[in-house]
């Protein structure tokens, strides 16, 4: 195989666990609305969000281990272990859509608001179950915050010919999938959703954030490190961050948006989250490149007490993604049905927080009982 990339060191990159932790307790407040606690997310301080961060470490996780296992065991057993991942995905999605259903009618029913079944895109399920459940199995449906995973399923089952593709053409790949994204922009190609519209995250745009992690993995970092240690990239990146941060707390407040000429609100208000607007793209490069940085693979701050709680929840991201998504739910709840005070908003983001990461904790002590050898028996004392 002529490889023209270059694989990251052997051994766990902990920088990816903390900030794919770090993601899904963002996702987590992210969903619950009205809630003061996620002023402190990433989407409130400029372009990107947690979502870019989801693609984009799943991306680079997908390459540094299927990429290692196409070269040290062969192209077909990577590709078909990429797969397997992608139905292992698919599975999960599929419960996580049952429960949250049955939470959303559930719960409809127990506080006889029959308008949470608008609220979370669950009512056509209820007028037309079989047809409903059939176009979510198809990912075409899709109730409210459950996006991310049907994206993520459809770019792990195309990922094989790119990862094959970045294997001997990094460069030239990520081009064609920069291409891909224009004229998905340009064109307006998206998938349809059911019963109308389209996906929310157009897997078109979206995929180019998914192949630069992949890119970022097998040597583009490494190319790059010499603009990104440069001080011409600190000041520039640093000044398009500070803009970032300005358009978007102008529209958090009106106030600030007013005090902006009109032509450069609008350029940036509302932000193109769907199509992953340029602007989106670029600053989530420029964080990117400064963690990469800023933020060394020896760090010895991963070892610190503080940060295992975030490094559990990101190495088990699956589950407590997945376990978000539902508590979301009855946080959400919680706020419109019970209380929707201050205390309620940090009491429900805490409690919800503590039960990802006692999940995140049980997984990770699950898997190592799983994995650890039998005891021989004991052997019996032979009777006298």
């Amino acid at each position: 195989m002529d490889v023209k990339a270059v694989l990251p060191p052997r051994g766990r990159d902990y920088r990816l666990d903390l900030l794919r932790g770090f993601a899904n307790w963002a996702i987590y407040l992210d969903h619950i609305p009205n809630n003061a606690v996620n002023w402190i997310t990433q989407k409130n301080f400029g372009f990107s969000d947690a979502a870019d961060l989801f693609v984009f470490i799943s991306g680079y996780t997908a390459s540094f281990v299927y990429a290692r296992m196409m070269l040290e065991r062969g192209t077909v057993i990577g590709a078909t272990r990429l797969i397997k991942r992608a139905w292992q995905i698919y599975v999960a999605h599929v419960l996580l859509f049952v429960i949250y259903i049955a939470e959303i009618g559930y719960l409809a029913q127990r506080y006889h608001d029959p308008n949470l079944e608008n609220e979370f895109n669950v009512a056509g399920f209820m007028h037309n179950p079989a047809e409903t459940l059939y176009q979510g199995l198809l990912l075409a449906f899709k109730p409210v915050n459950m996006d991310v995973l049907p994206l993520y399923i459809a770019l792990m089952v195309c990922y094989p010919l790119v990862l094959w593709a970045m294997l001997r053409k990094l460069n030239l790949t990520l081009l064609a999938s920069f291409l891909l994204y224009l004229a998905a922009r340009h064109f307006g190609w998206n998938l349809p959703a059911y019963p109308s519209g389209t996906w929310y995250f157009n897997p078109f745009c979206w995929q180019f954030l998914f192949v630069f992690g992949g890119w970022f993995a097998l040597g583009g970092a490494s190319e790059s490190i010499s603009f990104i240690r440069s001080r011409a990239f600190l000041w520039l990146g640093g000044a398009y961050l500070l803009f970032a941060l300005v358009m978007t707390l102008a529209g958090r407040f009106p106030e600030l948006g007013q005090a902006l000429p009109a032509w450069l609100y609008d350029a940036f208000n509302p932000n193109d989250k769907t199509n992953l607007a340029p602007y989106r793209v670029l600053h989530f490069i420029v964080l990117a490149f400064f963690v990469t940085r800023f933020l060394p693979r020896e760090w010895p701050g991963y070892e610190w007490p503080i940060f295992q709680p975030l490094l559990k929840c990101g190495q088990q991201s699956l589950e407590v993604f997945c376990c978000g998504v539902f508590l979301a739910v009855i946080a959400h709840v919680l706020l419109v049905e019970v209380s929707g005070s201050i205390w309620m908003q940090i009491a429900v983001s805490i409690v919800g927080i503590a039960l990802m990461t006692g999940l995140a904790y049980y997984r990770s002590w699950s898997k190592k009982v799983d994995k650890a050898p039998a005891k021989a028996p004991a052997a019996v004392k032979p009777a006298e």
